[in-house]
């Protein structure tokens, strides 16, 4: 079975519905990037204005952990750890 034509997604935003299907010639990442206007209601864009300021990660957080675990003053349980991905993974 052969599937043609793009997908297309349609999202309700209060009593509005809103198409937001990308279209295939797009580059990734545009169609959050273009959203209509609908999505970007002013509630939201507080927030993702705080997201978008917001490091990718906290580097030196990573650091001070790393440091901790090498010197072994940051307890590890590598059973809890597994035990924890297979809860979140449903065993699989």
């Amino acid at each position: 079975m052969k599937i043609t034509g793009s997908p297309v997604s349609t999202v309700s935003v209060g009593a509005a519905r809103v198409d937001v299907s990308a279209s295939s010639d797009a580059a990734p990442g545009a169609a959050a990037a273009g959203a209509p206007a609908a999505l970007q209601s002013e509630v939201l864009k507080p927030a993702a204005e705080a997201l978008r300021a917001m490091p990718d990660f906290d580097a030196a957080r990573v650091a001070e952990l790393r440091d901790l675990l090498a010197r072994g003053e940051l307890p590890f349980d590598p059973a809890r750890l597994a035990g924890l991905i297979q809860k979140f993974h449903g065993g699989r």
